[in-house]
């Protein structure tokens, strides 16, 4: 059995936030957020559905934006498709802040920097007949650096599927635990999943007009590996 597969019997989903309009939660890693062109049934999108149909029977919640299957952390859902198209356009308009902790291989060159380069992801190409390249942006901040690797602060300033598991693989340290976009034994330590968190999300909201930062604690196997290594 696979990471995935042990991680795919969640319970209840942690909520961070929730409001009239919107509710975040907390996401495991191991869980698509939607359901693949395989057609995977045991999805956030599902689950959380389940959840709140027993307090709110008619309320529908929908993703305003991915997260990948192995990522972890804060995820914004929309009660309602009126109220998902009002953030996603926050999010097309590049309105929302994204912070995430990154496990990296090695010791990179700069403390801080940005990484803007062309990328496409396998899974475009796979399942898209026409799927061309796009610009990505990633600015990155190191916190920590251990013998063997590097903790990192990212905020992707694009959304491009995979893009912070591309951009660093690209420059040559890719996440712990990689395996699509690196080679995994060519890592001396050892990940179960892709050492990804989505750390926290700051938006203003377009209905209340107010700003808010969601905040999801580091998940215990990426808080455990880094009090052991």
């Amino acid at each position: 059995m696979n990471f995935s597969e042990q991680s795919s019997t969640h319970k209840t989903i942690k909520v961070l936030y929730e409001d009239e309009h919107f509710i975040v939660f907390d996401k495991s890693p191991g869980l698509l957020v939607v359901p693949s062109p395989k057609n995977e049934k045991n999805t956030l999108q599902t689950i959380v559905n389940q959840q709140i149909s027993s307090s709110d029977p008619s309320a529908r919640l929908f993703p305003c934006h991915r997260l990948d299957r192995d990522t972890s952390g804060v995820i914004l859902f929309a009660r309602g498709k009126e109220n998902q198209d009002l953030m996603m356009e926050e999010f097309k308009h590049r309105r929302v802040h994204k912070t995430y902790i990154a496990f990296v291989q090695g010791k990179l060159r700069n403390p801080a920097g940005e990484i803007k380069s062309m990328i496409r992801d396998f899974e475009q190409v796979k399942y898209q007949k026409h799927s061309s390249s796009k610009l990505a942006i990633t600015r990155y901040k190191v916190l920590t650096v251990r013998r063997q690797y590097s903790v990192v602060e990212v905020n992707p300033i694009t959304g491009r599927t995979n893009q912070i598991r591309i951009h660093f693989s690209q420059i040559g340290h890719p996440l712990l635990g990689e395996r699509k976009y690196a080679f995994g034994k060519d890592s001396p330590l050892k990940f179960r999943r892709t050492a990804l968190h989505a750390l926290s999300l700051k938006w203003r909201h377009p209905i209340y007009k107010k700003e808010i930062q969601i905040q999801s604690p580091l998940p215990e196997d990426m808080e455990r590996f880094r009090s052991q290594n």
